[in-house]
Order: structure tokens, then C-alpha cells, then sequence
């Protein structure tokens, strides 16, 4: 990605934050990322590609950070609490932030599916990294890595997108972290 096509991304989530998806245009976005409306057809043809892109960087970035952080977390619960975090508190956080908060939403989901499923298998991959040392144990207990796996990514997403506040998010969480811990107990 250029530093231009960074910068408009940057613009795009704070003129969807101020003034929500639907009525935000091109001319907005040009004018918040200081570049003229060429310049923003010339990397990005239309707001859908906007949105796609920015889920696709929002994606890979959670995804490294995560990678990043496993090397230096010990545990299950503590390398599933580092998922948590990147994969739904900061989003809900980033999204509830926004006084355009559901609209951002509908944005996103209207026009970019391929991109949210291909965000979703991202995580789910990391799940399944996270709980395949504990295989064994998943399989004593009818379940293994690549199911349970599947069912945190959804269940997780879920809790994201179904949280009446940041609590009971993390409550949620919370119930789906200590279900994983207590699949792979002895």
C-alpha cells in the first residue's frame, strides 16, 4: 500500500467516524485526506473500495499484531485474551467511539462481504493457532483445534456485534475463554 492510499484510508476512518458512511462522499473524503478528487479516483474508484480496503488493513493489522504478541504470551488464556482484544474489543471500541456508530456498520456490511468473510477466516486461522498445542486434549473432549476454533472466531464476532456495552462484551468473552480453558483441561 503507497503512503497516499494510507493517508486516504486514515481520512476515510475519520470522516466515517464524524459524518457516518452514508453521507459521507468522495469530495469529503478527498478534501480530509488533502488530495484532490483525481488523486482519489486514481487509487480508490469508488467509497465501496474504500471500505473494503480499510477492513482488509484493519484485518491484517489485528492479525500481525496478534502474531506479534504470541510470541511473548504464555497460556491459553492469556494468548486467547490477546485475540480478544485485537480481534473484537478494539474494534467494538473503535466502533462505539463513532456518533455514526451504526452506520458504519450497515456501511460495512452492505458492501463488503468478501472482505469481513475474508477477515473472519484470518482469525479463525489464529484461533486454530492458538488452540492446536492442546490438540490432544481438544480431542479427548470430541472436539479439536480447527471446530473450536471456527465456533470462537463466530462466537466472538457475535459478542462484537451483539454487546449491549464494552461489560457485557467482555463478559461474553469471558464465558467463551473459560469454556475454551475448560475443553482442554485434564
Amino acid at each position: 500500500m503507497t503512503e497516499r492510499e494510507k493517508t486516504i484510508l486514515d481520512a476515510a476512518v475519520r470522516t466515517f467516524s464524524r459524518y457516518g458512511v452514508k453521507r459521507t462522499n468522495m469530495n469529503d473524503l478527498a478534501r480530509e485526506a488533502g488530495v484532490s478528487r483525481q488523486t482519489l479516483y486514481n487509487a480508490f474508484r469508488n467509497k465501496d473500495d474504500i471500505l473494503r480496503a480499510l477492513i482488509r488493513v484493519y484485518s491484517e493489522q489485528a492479525v500481525a499484531e496478534v502474531e506479534t504478541g504470541l510470541e511473548s504470551v504464555e497460556g491459553l488464556g492469556a494468548r486467547l485474551d490477546l485475540a480478544f482484544e485485537k480481534f473484537a474489543l478494539q474494534p467494538f471500541d473503535m466502533i462505539t467511539a463513532s456518533p455514526n456508530a451504526e452506520d458504519i456498520v450497515e456501511g460495512f456490511n452492505a458492501t463488503s462481504q468478501a472482505e469481513l468473510a475474508a477477515a473472519a477466516e484470518s482469525s479463525r486461522v489464529v484461533f486454530e493457532r492458538i488452540l492446536s498445542p492442546h490438540e490432544d486434549a481438544l480431542l479427548r473432549a470430541g472436539l479439536s483445534a480447527a471446530s473450536l476454533s471456527d465456533l470462537v472466531q463466530r462466537a466472538a464476532k457475535a459478542a462484537k456485534n451483539t454487546a449491549r456495552d464494552r461489560d457485557h462484551l467482555l463478559s461474553l468473552l469471558g464465558v467463551l475463554r473459560n469454556l475454551c480453558l475448560a475443553a482442554v483441561r485434564p
